[in-house]
């Protein structure tokens, strides 16, 4: 029995399913662009906590392929290194070294899996009451404008900021091959935009030699480093917290597939939690950073339009791989930042515009202010990065901006309807799915 269908006639521009497949060239060549797409992100936050680069990259892949299987190949997603980690990670390696804060993952991985299953037995209708369309739209939208920064500065001096010829090159070939090429070619034009902007660092010697010369000394073949992890009551309270933050970014990546893919994915929330969790799990368990569903590759998906799962199957594969390659490791890293601002700045934009789109296809009205100022708050907290800190706990972003879009959007309904103040004569929007056509067959 074929895992996919494969499409004999792909029109130009066409929608490839999540159960569809493009030929296998092809649809080696969308994963790779996945891998391209997540691999910047996904380094940097071993960078950032010290943890050992190739060993989160080969948990990830792994992580993708183990999501796959438990989401029954229904949502297409990537698992990389979770950015919500990184803060708490930091302050558990500060108390217990790197093997506590792994014992911390682990057992967030857990909690986040329990709540997977819970949702799997009882339903998701608690989780659509929680964050209905007005909710989800704005988490994943202000996803991408907490991202929005590092494509400007790198998240410290780099990105666009830094090198912005490079940047406007790499921006100006996604945007050229996208209109100028019709089928795979167009497909491909991210990551083609990048290998251009790569290649123009080349020739202009914007690469950097310390890393060139790490790139020309990296062995071929190299195993992971493998840690195991120790469990501390301090570090597993810094780090749980997390989940919070895990359970709103893949309700808002599930809901941005379905609104891509014109399917109710309600029924898959449970699996997704589950995939993540136990991805992270199994991270925690042998040394790598926690995982998330990636809001990068939404970015792929939407500009090439290939929702294929099989993509995903190919690029964990591959991540697996690289994993073991060091010197494929050490050629990412001689990545000019401008090229990577460039590309992400359409990437991070896509993400913001998915965002509007569950609004738009849930057919939200903001002219009810207990739709618009719940919305509002949550893009500006997300966007400006507010924080919150207690202690060693830290939370910003999108957990803080997930919180405050849920206690708004409640609070208001609630008080409103008692006191008369606010209009809710439109239907609730918890009963409108953000997707209304019937689920497909497989």
């Amino acid at each position: 029995m074929k895992l996919w269908k494969l499409r004999k006639k792909i029109p130009v521009g066409g929608v490839v399913k999540p159960d569809e497949r493009l030929p296998w060239l092809m649809t080696t060549g969308i994963g790779m662009q996945h891998v391209v797409a997540m691999f910047g992100a996904t380094f940097l936050v071993p960078l950032l906590t010290g943890f050992p680069p190739t060993t989160t990259i080969f948990f990830s892949g792994v992580g993708t392929l183990l999501f796959l299987i438990i989401t029954r190949n229904k949502v297409p997603s990537y698992l990389g290194s979770s950015f919500a980690f990184i803060a708490p990670v930091i302050a558990a390696k500060e108390h217990g070294g790197m093997a506590a804060a792994l014992g911390g993952i682990l057992v967030a991985g857990a909690v986040l899996a329990l709540v997977g299953l819970l949702v799997n037995f009882i339903g998701s209708k608690w989780i659509n009451w929680l964050m209905p369309p007005i909710v989800t739209g704005a988490i994943v939208a202000l996803i991408g404008l907490n991202l929005a920064p590092t494509a400007w500065n790198g998240g410290g001096g780099g990105g666009f900021q830094a090198q912005p010829g490079l940047a406007l090159a790499t921006l100006a070939s996604i945007l050229l091959i996208t209109v100028l090429f019709k089928g795979f070619i167009g497909r491909l034009s991210i990551f083609l935009g990048v290998v251009v902007g790569w290649l123009l660092g080349w020739a202009l010697g914007d690469l950097s030699p310390i890393k060139t010369h790490a790139l020309a000394t990296a062995r071929w073949i190299g195993l992971p480093t493998f840690t195991t992890p120790h469990f501390t009551l301090n570090a597993i309270t810094l780090i749980v917290p997390v989940v919070i933050v895990l359970i709103a970014e893949n309700t808002g990546h599930v809901k941005a597939v379905a609104s891509m893919t014109e399917r109710n994915l309600d029924k898959s929330l449970g699996r997704a939690y589950a995939g993540d969790g136990i991805a992270t799990m199994l991270a925690g368990l042998g040394g790598g950073s926690g995982t998330t569903t990636y809001a990068e590759n939404i970015g792929v998906m939407a500009a090439t339009r290939v929702y294929s799962t099989a993509a995903y199957a190919v690029a964990g594969a591959f991540a697996i791989l690289l994993s073991m390659c060091p010197k494929f490791g050490a050629l990412i890293t001689t990545m000019p930042t401008g090229v990577l601002g460039g590309a992400v700045t359409v990437l991070y934009g896509l993400i913001v515009v998915l965002g509007a789109r569950i609004w738009v296809e849930a057919k939200i009205d903001f002219r009810n202010t207990a739709n618009l100022i719940p919305a509002a708050i949550a893009l500006i907290v997300g966007a400006a990065n507010y924080t919150y800190t207690r202690g060693n706990l830290s939370f910003s972003g999108i957990a803080i901006g997930a919180v405050t879009a849920i206690l708004a959007y409640h609070v208001m309904r609630i008080v409103g309807s008692r006191t008369g103040a606010l209009s809710y004569e439109m239907s609730h929007p918890a009963s409108t799915p953000a997707v209304t056509a019937p689920p497909r067959k497989r």
